[in-house]
């Protein structure tokens, strides 16, 4: 198999990397995570005018078409910067979401926005009590004349305190962690009813808790039929999962740099501590870890925008695991190897420590990936 680039998508990564080299440094990221919006917002516009925002979607929609691969080269440059901008979330997750179950009309208004980061989405899709279970939600939608009314709770909205419309899952129908019956609704946060709690996340990036108290939308709010959400939910949430490992390879890649070279400088003893051979034989598990979450990554990669299948679900729930376990232990290994300064807000690592802890959890964390798979194997 051919795993080699073409021009095109080398041409995508050198301006994405060139890009996060040239305008996202540590010290400015800072800046932007103390700000009231917790990200750039000139960042995320410079990403849309170089056309990053605009590659997953279809050319009718003034897309470039791109595949799992060019959202893994954007992503592995996101991750190794550490930005903090809601791209997988808003252009990746909400997009392919508006893509797949979106009218004509609304994806002709919706991703032309979102190509060209005019437009903001987010996707409220956890509640308090559904842990990684997309089909156990709470949130009510109610019939009404002309619309929908909506009562629940939303939790852990990624962009969702910055985001023009939000994505909502509601239950049309059937009881609670019924398969059937959830719809997906676009929400305005300005509407009557919509309440946003703002908080920042253990790795910086900002995200809210959204509260529905009979929140009114029209019948053009909702996406899709009635009830029949969650296939979509599942299958581009699939599609994240590849996008958010190539970030955390990304992210590996910068903390497996920053750890080499405080081995090659620290000095103790009177030499580099680099030259001791545990600290060598460590530096190399952190690197086979990076080797294999990479190969995943692509593996991933290549499957992501595959038909629906459970060859393709176990894919990606054995490439979540595998990245989740490497994450956890390039974090531990990268803090243990540096000594007390990895642990410190003002150095870089601390900062990709804890994105990775961070992304180890976000869409399931290892152990429930890898429940996921043996199911799958039953099934097989």
């Amino acid at each position: 198999m051919d795993f080699k680039l073409t021009q095109e998508q080398l041409m995508l990564q050198d301006t994405a990397a060139r890009l996060v080299r040239d305008t996202y440094g540590f010290e400015q990221r800072e800046h932007y995570r103390h700000s009231e919006q917790g990200f750039s917002a000139a960042f995320m516009q410079q990403l849309g005018e170089l056309g990053l925002c605009a590659v997953p979607f279809a050319e009718a929609y003034g897309g470039f078409g791109g595949s799992g691969v060019e959202n893994m080269l954007i992503m592995t440059e996101l991750g190794r910067g550490l930005c903090l901008e809601p791209y997988l979330h808003s252009v990746i997750f909400a997009g392919g979401l508006v893509a797949q179950l979106g009218s004509e009309a609304q994806k002709n208004t919706l991703l032309p926005q979102l190509g060209s980061a005019s437009l903001q989405l987010a996707v409220a899709l956890q509640e308090p009590q559904s842990h990684y279970h997309l089909h156990d939600v709470q949130t009510v939608a109610t019939p009404v004349p002309g619309g929908w009314i909506l009562n629940g709770r939303k939790s852990v909205v990624i962009g969702g305190q910055s985001a023009g419309l939000i994505l909502v899952s509601a239950r049309s129908s059937h009881s609670a962690r019924d398969e059937q019956g959830i719809s997906l609704f676009l929400v305005d946060p300005q509407a009557p009813g919509v309440h946003r709690r703002s908080f920042p996340t253990m790795d910086g990036r900002m995200a809210c808790e959204l509260y529905l108290q009979d929140v009114q939308v029209s019948a053009e709010a909702l996406l899709g039929q009635p009830g029949q959400a969650l296939g979509a939910l599942r299958y581009q949430q699939g599609r994240c999962l590849a996008a958010q490992c190539a970030e955390a390879v990304g992210s590996m890649e910068a903390a497996c740099a920053l750890t080499l070279d405080y081995l090659k400088t620290r000095q103790q003893f009177g030499q580099p501590i680099g030259k001791f051979q545990v600290l060598q034989h460590r530096m190399v598990d952190m690197r086979i870890e990076l080797d294999q979450a990479t190969s995943m990554a692509l593996l991933a990669a290549c499957v992501a925008d595959q038909p629906d299948s459970e060859q393709r679900s176990r894919t990606l729930a054995a490439a979540k695991f595998i990245v989740s376990r490497a994450s956890r232990f390039v974090a531990d290994q990268g803090i243990q190897l540096h000594g007390g300064i990895g642990l410190t807000w003002e150095y870089q690592l601390s900062h990709h420590a804890k994105h990775l802890l961070m992304v180890a959890r976000q869409f399931g964390d290892d152990d429930h990936h890898l429940q996921a798979y043996a199911k799958l194997m039953q099934v097989a």
